[in-house]
């Protein structure tokens, strides 16, 4: 790598940790800039879920003060993210990466989407995921959260926004608390995909390193400050964000 190489994933990492804390699409940053210095598709994926993996664990750090998920809830979830994160990661590895690139474009609609409109759709009923989460209400958030995971898995681009659209779609509606359980199931998604891209030498690391470096940086800064804003404001960057992946992927697709 040349040392303007360097400053540029430097600098790409932290504003993609930045972004995956406060509302997640850090890999719209993160996973260009790489293709940018040369990395190929498939190992800039994998090189990108490891880096910003780190940055989601230091956004998980800060954001631990606003957790407040039963572990009857979060168990079920954390074991759906663990598998399908896995499951993901290993169909990266043996389909190519334009098929998914297709349907890209369409999920991120979706989830954006989904993002919006998920408060009215939950309309007034406490959140399914909370304390009085009923056994029906676990296992449908966590079939949602598999389907979640592979995706996050098999390509990290907009995760965060994924499932901040599932959590509002299960009736949550506070921003930070959505915030800290997305950091939580990203760290089990992320990190268990990082750990076959590891196995298989897929990752690329000095690219990695540098990555890994700035992504530390922008997840904890930026978890950390996000919480000094209104929701109203985190809410409308959530949908700023997914809005602009969407456009950049249906370009890109199409």
């Amino acid at each position: 790598m040349t040392p303007e190489h360097v400053i540029f994933l430097f600098i790409a990492s932290i504003i993609g940790g930045a972004l995956n804390a406060v509302a997640g699409g850090g890999s719209f940053v993160a996973f260009p800039a790489l293709l940018l210095v040369g990395v190929p598709p498939i190992a800039a994926n994998a090189t990108n879920t490891l880096a910003l993996w780190t940055g989601v664990t230091a956004s998980g750090g800060a954001y631990r003060n606003r957790l407040d998920v039963p572990m009857r809830v979060l168990l079920p979830l954390l074991v759906t993210s663990l598998a399908g994160g896995i499951a993901g990661a290993v169909l990266l590895l043996r389909t190519p990466a334009h098929t998914f690139i297709r349907v890209l474009p369409w999920l991120m609609l979706g989830a954006t989407l989904l993002f919006v409109f998920g408060k009215k759709l939950a309309g007034s009923r406490v959140s399914s995921v909370g304390h009085g989460a009923t056994t029906a209400a676990i296992v449908s958030a966590s079939i949602f959260e598999l389907a979640v995971a592979v995706y996050g898995g098999y390509f990290g681009g907009g995760l965060g926004i994924v499932n901040l659209a599932m959590l509002a779609a299960v009736g949550m509606t506070d921003i930070h608390a959505m915030n800290a359980l997305k950091s939580i199931l990203g760290i089990a998604i992320n990190g268990v995909a990082a750990m076959v891209f590891v196995v298989k030498g897929a990752i690329y690391w000095p690219q990695a390193v540098v990555m890994i470096a700035g992504a530390l940086v922008g997840g904890y800064f930026g978890a950390h400050y996000a919480q000094k804003l209104s929701q109203a404001w985190i809410r409308g960057f959530v949908i700023l964000v997914g809005t602009g992946m969407t456009v950049y992927f249906f370009a890109k697709a199409y």
